[in-house]
């Protein structure tokens, strides 16, 4: 199975300890292979297999204590 990008928007996210927390808790997510952290855009690059659940995904960043700005995309 190849790895599919999706891309997250996350909002909340104020410097350098926001994007290590965000990044850690979305490679926690089953499935993920590696996730990208942008801090001045607010996106997340998430490279993951395609059964992978973006729902999780986003679950995880609102656990983390941020927000998901736009619907997830596969």
């Amino acid at each position: 199975m190849s790895d599919v990008e999706t891309v997250l928007r996350v909002q909340g996210m104020t410097c350098g300890h926001c994007v290590k927390h965000v990044g850690e808790a979305v490679r926690g997510v089953p499935g993920v292979h590696a996730a990208s952290v942008d801090l001045a855009s607010g996106d997340v690059r998430v490279s993951h297999a395609a059964g992978a659940s973006v729902a999780a995904m986003c679950a995880a960043i609102v656990d983390a204590g941020y927000e998901v700005a736009t619907p997830a995309s596969a």
